[in-house]
C-alpha cells in the first residue's frame, strides 16, 4: 500500500536540517519500499503493508529521533486518503485561480466543531478555513508569509498539531503516489 509522509517544520529558516537522501535511507533501512521524496520540505512517498498510518507515524518519529537526531512530527496518509483530500477540496475555484495561496493542513487528530469555530473566530485577516476529517483547507488571499493565521494559532485553537502544504505540492504528491 502506498503512503505519503509529511514532516513538520524541517529545513525551514536553518532549523531541523535534514537531507532528503538521509530520510530516504532511513525509511529504506526500516523496510519500507520504493521510497521517493519531493522538494526539501519533508515530503516522502513509500510503500508499506501491515501497519496503520498511526503506527507508521510513531515508528518514523521514534526512528528519525534515534537515528538522525531529528525531533519532529510525521503525518502519514494512504494514497487513497490523499486522493480524498484532493477530491473534497472545498475551494476548487481558488485552487484553479491561485493554488500557491491554498494550503491544506494535515492534522494529527480531527478537530472538534468547537475548535474549528474558535479558529474561525480567531482569524483577523482575509483568510478562510474549512475542516474535513483530519484536514484543514485554508485560503490565504493576501499570502501566507505575513498572515497572522500561523501554525501556532491553528494548533492552539484546534488542540492538535498539523503541517501545511500548498495546493501545488498536494497535487504533485498525489501524482507521485499514483506512480
Amino acid at each position: 500500500m502506498i503512503h505519503i509522509a509529511l514532516l513538520r517544520g524541517i529545513n525551514v529558516g536553518g532549523h531541523k536540517l535534514v537531507s532528503m537522501a538521509d530520510l530516504r535511507d532511513l525509511l529504506t533501512q526500516l523496510g519500507l519500499a520504493d521510497v521517493r521524496s519531493l522538494l526539501q520540505s519533508g515530503n516522502i512517498v513509500f510503500g508499506a503493508n501491515g501497519r496503520t498510518a498511526t503506527q507508521l507515524e510513531r515508528l518514523l518519529e521514534a526512528e528519525a529521533e534515534k537515528r538522525l537526531g531529528l525531533h519532529t512530527d510525521f503525518f502519514v496518509r494512504t494514497a487513497k486518503e490523499w486522493k480524498d483530500v484532493v477530491a473534497h477540496n472545498p475551494f476548487s475555484k481558488e485552487a484553479a485561480r491561485d493554488p500557491g495561496h491554498l494550503l491544506v493542513m494535515f492534522l494529527k487528530d480531527p478537530p472538534s466543531a468547537v475548535g474549528v469555530k474558535a479558529l474561525q473566530a480567531a482569524i483577523t485577516g482575509p483568510e478562510v478555513v474549512r475542516a474535513g476529517g483530519k484536514h484543514l483547507y485554508i485560503v490565504y488571499p493576501a499570502g501566507i508569509g505575513r498572515s497572522r493565521l500561523t501554525n501556532a494559532v491553528i494548533d492552539k485553537q484546534l488542540g492538535t498539531r498539523g503541517t501545511g502544504r500548498n495546493w501545488n505540492t498536494v497535487l504533485k504528491l498525489d501524482a507521485l503516489a499514483a506512480g
